[in-house]
């Protein structure tokens, strides 16, 4: 897990956390400055700078997975003129190079990895010439040896630390070998000699799958072989840490830096491991695919063929370990996506629809030429109902294509790269942010607002399903291996290329009009307008308040004592008390009555009339902004979220102990201490259920006028958020009152009093938010 107990920080209007885990941290594929070779004027844009990322507010783990560095503390961010006139670790933009105001154009992009990770990636591991015998690193029943592959790592003179550049191209000529070695093997013979070295990383069939791919011809088929091994060793990694620590690290860099790694696999192999991976000074290859750096063309198979070999190693020594230890390697289970509708966005994607999907791609400006090949096998791979490999190729894709937006809205350009370890670069969380670094105000979400639109679809759609902690966080735990690829769901599948289809019709020329026109394709764009944000705090709230009303509604359904049957129950009759506090509710909905919709109210019987599920409904049905909430929306919404989830547990304690009572009752089972709890019980239900009812109306209508919050001055909020923690403190004493083993039904009484004194004085004084918002 990750991201446990972390605070946020601010930047801008939004509270984010940096990400903690990924290898790329501190940027994406970056590399040690000073063993680099001169830009390349053969690559345009080379050295550039790119921007970081941060999340938003977690509890638990980042949403992205892949993150990036900010500027230095004690440093000033660059300008955009700063930025574009400095290349990557503040080289000037070589010859060629686009300059901070030229646009970049979709045909125009020969790469998006600039020229120092080009180089490492794509020329670094094929200077070196030798040919190295499979022999010296592989024994004769198949295991690796691994001193003779730890040997081409090599050291810096001044801290022993790696010297990455010079430890890549050692291994060049190695990883060369050993994908040779694998192209020579029939699936066959490599099932028999290593598929039982990937057990260990329970996901043996990817491994397997990987293979097939080595003697593919298609680059898209690498790349993601890689991306899908990268991942899930990552996972197996995590679960061999737990067999000597507790918590594992949150960075994979951490991760393959840990002594717990290192005691079971020695520190020299996971040096080796770090060049591929785990290294922002390394080639790094998970982060430039995840992230949509690399074309398909710029991922060279002898890389995936050497994390394959490295896999089937680790393996090795792990059995070795485990004999040794007698440990048992347990593997964390998997996410389980459920209540799958609640992510349905899009109706269901049929042949032609696809078929049309693979004309925009042709023909939009969403794409990057060198990036085509990954948008055909990602449609191709839904047609093949291959869920989890055509969600793994868009994503980098969808990223890709918004920073092409990202850098040509706010002319920077020189952004569309991606750079060294000590430069900054751009991914999802910061194209979507409403400032940039240096505070001004990032165009891109106001490109991406459709003025036809009820909402700002995109940018809700990408929070919802990457980043909200309470969202599928689809990348999140694709990238981490969090997920079974073979059971991937085509409902999660169906919502991403649905939403693909849709920014790819919305980027495309009017030649295009007669498909943008289809009829298959206008429901698409028709849902697409009137989507809202599923997964925002603001949007659990609205679901927590009507969950919690259908409860309430339940409670009339009780089975309780026959009329006839009444007086055997001392004390049942009607109180004078219990009456007084329906009173004072009834006043106080008249006093809410301006704020609520027409013709809401029967003057005959308020209570019933208003405090209904009907209403609240009506009212969550306001569209609230949820993109860029301010800190005190967010702070009031915790609260009432809060609220909410007290008074369901209150509604569900009185559900089961009422039906409990009753059944004691009917059995003859209640002492007279019992039945006297039971006739309280039945007393404090008549007042209860319209005071719970009464707080989430309440809940409803501040709600919706949420946003008049920043309208309060310092001292009015932090009494206003007193007030509201005084209405949680009464409910979390509800829940303790009300619970089996304290059943304080007469203090309940006395409690609920109190409160609603408190409301109506608030309410007289009009300090609420929907005072405001009138």
């Amino acid at each position: 897990m990750c991201l446990k107990g972390r605070l946020p920080i601010r930047v801008g209007s939004l509270w984010r956390h940096k990400c903690p885990r990924c290898p790329g941290c501190a940027g994406a594929a970056g590399r040690a400055k000073a063993e680099l070779p001169r830009p390349d004027p053969n690559f345009p844009g080379c050295g550039a700078a790119a921007a970081s990322t941060q999340l938003p507010r977690r509890h638990r783990q980042h949403a992205e997975g892949l993150s990036g560095r900010r500027t230095a503390p004690g440093t000033r961010p660059q300008t955009r003129a700063q930025s574009s006139a400095r290349g990557a670790g503040g080289r000037p933009p070589p010859p060629g190079s686009p300059s901070g105001r030229e646009m970049a154009l979709p045909d125009s992009v020969t790469t998006c990895l600039s020229q120092p990770v080009h180089y490492a990636i794509c020329k670094l591991g094929f200077e070196k010439k030798d040919t190295y015998n499979i022999d010296n690193i592989l024994s004769g029943s198949g295991e690796v040896c691994w001193p003779a592959v730890t040997e081409h790592v090599c050291y810096l003179e001044s801290d022993q630390s790696v010297d990455y550049i010079k430890s890549i191209r050692s291994l060049g000529p190695v990883c060369e070998s050993v994908n040779s070695y694998f192209k020579s093997l029939t699936k066959e013979q490599f099932i028999i000699q290593y598929a039982s070295w990937f057990h260990w990383t329970n996901c043996t069939e990817v491994f397997l799958e990987v293979f097939g791919v080595l003697q593919s011809t298609q680059a898209t088929e690498v790349a993601l072989g890689l991306m899908k091994l990268t991942s899930c060793l990552e996972r197996a990694l995590g679960d061999v840490y737990l067999l000597k620590g507790n918590d594992c690290p949150f960075l994979l860099r951490d991760l393959l830096a840990s002594e717990q790694l290192a005691d079971v696999f020695g520190q020299a192999v996971m040096n080796v491991l770090r060049v591929f991976i785990g290294s922002p000074h390394g080639l790094n290859l998970r982060n430039v695919l995840w992230h949509g750096f690399a074309s398909p063309q710029e991922i060279p198979a002898k890389y995936c063929a050497m994390l394959l070999f490295l896999t089937a190693g680790l393996g090795q020594l792990l059995e070795t370990y485990l004999l040794q230890t007698k440990g048992v390697l347990v593997h964390r289970p998997y996410v389980i996506f459920i209540s799958l509708e609640e992510l349905d966005a899009f109706p269901d994607l049929n042949s032609e629809i696809l078929s049309i999907a693979e004309e925009f791609v042709k023909l939009s400006s969403f794409v990057l030429k060198i990036m085509l090949p990954f948008w055909i096998s990602a449609l191709t791979a839904f047609k093949q109902s291959r869920y989890a490999d055509s969600v793994i190729l868009l994503l980098p894709q969808l990223e890709a294509g918004l920073r092409l937006l990202f850098t040509t809205t706010n002319k920077c350009p020189n952004r569309l790269l991606t750079a060294e370890s000590s430069a900054l670069y751009t991914t999802f969380d910061e194209m979507l942010a409403k400032h940039l670094d240096n505070e001004e105000v990032n165009q891109l979400p106001v490109v991406l607002e459709e003025p036809a639109m009820e909402s700002d679809f995109e940018s809700d759609f990408l929070w919802d399903f990457l980043n909200h902690q309470e969202g599928p966080r689809i990348r999140d735990r694709l990238s981490h291996g969090e997920i079974n690829l073979e059971t991937f769901p085509r409902e999660i599948a169906n919502q991403i290329v649905g939403f693909a289809i849709t920014i790819l019709c919305r980027f495309s020329d009017e030649a295009m009009y007669s498909l943008k026109e289809h009829m298959v394709i206008k429901p698409l764009m028709n849902c697409a307008s009137c989507y809202q944000s599923r997964f925002h705090p603001i949007s659990r709230l609205k679901k927590q308040v009507l969950e919690c009303m259908k409860s309430i509604h339940l409670w009339p359904e009780l089975a309780t004592v026959p009329e006839e049957q009444e007086q055997r129950i001392k004390g049942l009759e009607g109180n004078a008390e219990a009456n007084t506090l329906i009173l004072m509710i009834s006043e106080i909905i008249s006093q809410l009555q301006h704020y609520m919709p027409q013709n809401c109210c029967s003057s005959d019987d308020p209570i019933n009339s208003v405090l209904t599920e009907r209403l609240l409904v009506e009212l969550s049905d306001t569209r609230i902004c949820t993109l860029y909430s301010p800190r005190p929306v967010l702070e009031v919404v915790v609260i009432l979220r809060k609220v909410s989830a007290q008074c369901h547990q209150v509604s569900q304690q009185v559900i089961a102990g009422a039906a409990l009572r009753h059944t004691q009752w009917l059995n003859k089972t209640l002492r007279s201490r019992q039945r006297h709890t039971y006739r309280r019980m039945l007393n404090s239900i008549k007042f209860l259920s319209p005071v719970l009812r009464l707080i989430l109306l309440l809940i409803t209508l501040e709600l919706v006028s949420v946003h008049s919050v920043c309208k309060k001055n310092p001292f009015d909020y932090q009494q206003y958020l007193k007030f509201l923690k005084s209405v949680l403190q009464y409910t979390e004493n509800l829940v303790t009152y009300t619970s089996p083993d304290k059943n304080k039904w007469d203090e309940t009484m006395e409690l609920t009093k109190k409160t609603l004194i408190k409301i109506k004085k608030i309410s007289d004084r009009k300090l609420m938010l929907m005072h405001l918002a009138m």
